[in-house]
């Protein structure tokens, strides 16, 4: 029996068009503070990070999830390097859709 490849196409999931995200879906994804360290980390860092760089005080599978909602939310494009799923923080989307709310969020999260 052949083994089927898959494409890289396949490893990329679905993302929302950030025209199609209002503001209260990205604010409810930001309520939970493991959701805004993800974000302030990613804007932080200026660079795509793997899921497992970002010490989380929460389990594998729980992290997952809240990859996954802030995916689903807008704020985050993830892709496949190799094996390492990469977390891509959406800042010129976001910063044109909502102006100034990641800077809020990273300025009130360093004041804390």
């Amino acid at each position: 029996m052949a083994v089927a490849r898959r494409s890289g196409q396949e490893r990329i999931p679905p993302h929302p068009d950030i025209q199609t995200i209002g503001l209260q879906q990205v604010l409810e994804a930001l309520v939970d503070p493991v959701r805004r360290q993800i974000v302030s980390e990613l804007y932080a860092a200026r660079q795509d990070l793997a899921c497992g760089t970002i010490d989380l005080p929460v389990s594998k599978s729980t992290a997952t999830h809240h990859f996954h909602v802030l995916r689903e939310a807008g704020l985050i494009r993830q892709y496949y390097a190799g094996t390492s799923r990469m977390n891509a923080l959406r800042r010129d989307e976001i910063d044109e859709a909502f102006p100034g709310l990641l800077r809020a969020l990273v300025a009130r999260r360093d004041r804390e």
